[in-house]
């Protein structure tokens, strides 16, 4: 390989890097301790929750989950007045990986650590807000209504980014009679919302979906200024210039993801159906170049390998970790 290519490509992977892990070499502490603990967690090696979030669609499913999440207007304050999320915006994307991959990967007091953290970062985040019915309304983040409506946004992001961009969920080994794929990760990841103090989580994909159109039947939520700004935002993040072409695909397939509505508060064009399937060609080909740069298996996943090996779950001679 011609010695440019590979100068190109070690740059690539720094700062690949340094983007999603918050630093350019070596593996963040948080992940490596993934690999301590007395138990397997709350998701088997084999649930849909890890097919779901392994991989690179989760990069083009926080694209979505923050487009969705900002269609409500208290939890777009919430952001807005007690984030500095476009001054340092990988701090808060650092963050949230974080939380992701210790639910997902981490044994049981992990995820209750990294869920119990979060709720405490949560309770100053207070304030009030105008209501898409001209309300002035407060807000707090740890609302059971609004914690629970961040946590469908994450579902529908993750659920569908998995599917437009690799197809059906693989269904579990412990899925319940009559259930999809789908379903199964929904039911799975309601326990993630459980714990960050979500009342009645959706638990399949058709009470998901009841759940995300009920939120704007009942005029909760609203485009406007704020959106506008986010909107903005996530069109133009401050990203390392090698890395925009690649996050520019992505997000046009996201746009295209979006149902006609969401597109409508969030004032996004989209493409003709018919074109459609093109964007997602473009994204998954941008998600392979990411995949060039990144381990096959991340270090989270690594990590619980590592731990489910020690603990007997899987075979030491398992080849993965």
């Amino acid at each position: 390989m011609p010695a440019f290519v590979d100068r190109f490509l070690e740059s690539f992977k720094v700062r690949l890097r340094t983007t999603f892990a918050g630093q350019s070499e070596g593996v963040p502490e948080w992940e490596d301790a993934l690999e301590n603990g007395d138990d397997a967690g709350y998701f088997p090696h084999t649930s849909a929750t890890w097919h779901v979030h392994g991989g690179m669609t989760p990069i083009a499913a926080g694209i979505k989950a923050l487009l969705l999440q900002a269609l409500h207007p208290g939890a777009l304050a919430g952001v807005a007045e007690h984030s500095d999320y476009r001054a340092d915006p990988l701090a808060r994307l650092a963050g949230t990986i974080r939380w992701i991959f210790t639910v997902t990967y981490g044994d049981t007091a992990a995820a209750h650590g990294a869920c119990d953290y979060v709720r405490r970062r949560h309770e100053p985040v207070v304030g009030t807000y105008m209501a898409a019915t001209g309300e002035t309304l407060a807000y707090s983040a740890n609302d059971a209504s609004l914690s629970r409506w961040v946590h469908c946004a994450f579902a529908e992001a993750f659920l569908t980014a998995y599917e437009d961009f690799r197809g059906p969920i693989p269904l579990p080994p412990d899925a319940l009679p009559g259930e999809s794929g789908a379903d199964a990760y929904v039911r799975e990841w309601s326990v993630a919302g459980t714990l960050m103090g979500v009342e009645s989580p959706p638990r399949s994909r058709a009470e998901l979906s009841a759940a995300l159109l009920q939120y704007d039947d009942d005029a909760h939520l609203s485009g406007g200024p704020r959106v506008r700004e986010v909107v903005h935002f996530l069109r133009n993040p401050p990203l390392d210039p090698m890395l925009l072409p690649g996050y520019r695909l992505l997000f046009l397939a996201v746009v295209n993801s979006l149902t006609p509505r969401q597109a409508e508060l969030l004032e996004l064009r989209q493409w003709p159906r018919f074109l459609r399937p093109v964007s997602n060609a473009l994204a998954r080909f941008a998600l392979a170049v990411v995949q060039l740069g990144l381990l096959k298996v991340g270090p989270s996943e690594l990590a619980a390998h590592r731990r489910l090996r020690r603990l007997g779950v899987l075979p030491s001679s398992d080849s993965s970790a």
